[in-house]
């Protein structure tokens, strides 16, 4: 199945697609490994991870989408990319859509932030007109070869404008086609359960650890009405932490050895990126280069 289908019948189902935030190849492997089904790159994970930057619109459309090029390689499960702002007016978004969809992405989020934008729970935002957004999705819509592709239309307008502006907006963004919707940063429970409840069709949670929304678990957003979450930092955060710890250790010790109850083995590790499939394919070219020469030889 394409991942753009794969991705549409994980939103499509009862059950809420659950979407742990990768940053690069070798996460999104191991969020595969662990059972997970769809994945979420988000551009603060992938800012901080490629360019130690924060996430405020430095990766360019070519550097995401071939960002996303390898990861979606890497891996056999959908991956919901952020687009950020669509790098551009309607004619960039329409450019996005085509580079991710070559790219190999189950869909994309775009939102309606004033470019550069800024990660959706740190303060100074600021949002385009309605007219402005509305006509990306559009254009998103539009421009995508495949039916199945998914458009996440964002709005960051509850920290500008407030609760009903951003109701009215995502309920625009529907009517404009987009197959999910995402509010971002609402504060209470309350606001949650307004989302679902007065704005049609499938919605999609942003769980940041540390952030604005109260975290929840996948089942708890499920019951209030949302198609799909993500943890787009979790991930990152977590291998951060761990990496200070090791080099700190490393920096005062002298050694690695106090820290290697935290990791894998280095043949773990050569499994996890595959060398053994490697090997074995390699083996199988030269034994089928040998029985090819020597049956030429014999005639």
């Amino acid at each position: 199945m394409k991942p753009t289908k794969q991705l549409r019948t994980l939103i499509d189902a009862p059950d809420i697609c659950a979407m742990p935030g990768v940053y690069d190849a070798l996460s999104a492997r191991i969020a595969e490994q662990a059972g997970h089904r769809a994945a979420f790159l988000g551009g603060f994970a992938a800012t901080g991870a490629t360019l130690a930057e924060p996430d405020s619109s430095q990766l360019s459309l070519t550097e995401m989408a071939d960002h996303t090029a390898r990861i979606c390689d890497a891996v056999s499960i959908p991956i919901l990319a952020d687009a950020d702002t669509g790098f551009g007016n309607v004619t960039n978004v329409r450019r996005t859509v085509k580079q991710f969809e070559r790219a190999g992405a189950g869909g994309i989020l775009i939102e309606d932030q004033v470019f550069p934008k800024r990660c959706g729970h740190t303060p100074g935002k600021a949002i385009i007109s309605v007219e402005d957004m509305v006509a990306k999705v559009k254009a998103a819509v539009d421009a995508r070869e495949d039916g199945d592709f998914i458009i996440l239309a964002r709005t960051d307008a509850i920290a500008v404008e407030g609760i009903e502006a951003a109701i009215e907006r995502a309920n625009l963004f529907r009517e404009a086609g987009a197959d999910l919707l995402f509010i971002e940063a609402p504060r209470t429970l309350a606001q949650m359960r307004r989302i679902c409840g007065e704005v049609e069709g499938k919605h999609l949670a942003n769980m940041v650890d540390f952030g604005m929304t109260p975290e929840l678990t996948a089942r708890e957003l499920q019951d209030i009405g949302f198609s799909a979450a993500i943890w787009p930092v979790s991930a990152l955060l977590a291998v951060t932490r761990t990496l200070q710890d090791f080099m700190r250790a490393l920096a005062t010790e002298g050694s690695s050895k106090s820290q290697q109850d935290r990791m894998v083995t280095f043949d773990a590790f050569t499994s996890l990126v595959g060398l053994p499939d490697l090997r074995t394919r390699e083996q199988a070219d030269l034994d089928a280069a040998a029985s090819l020469i020597g049956a030429h030889k014999k005639h």
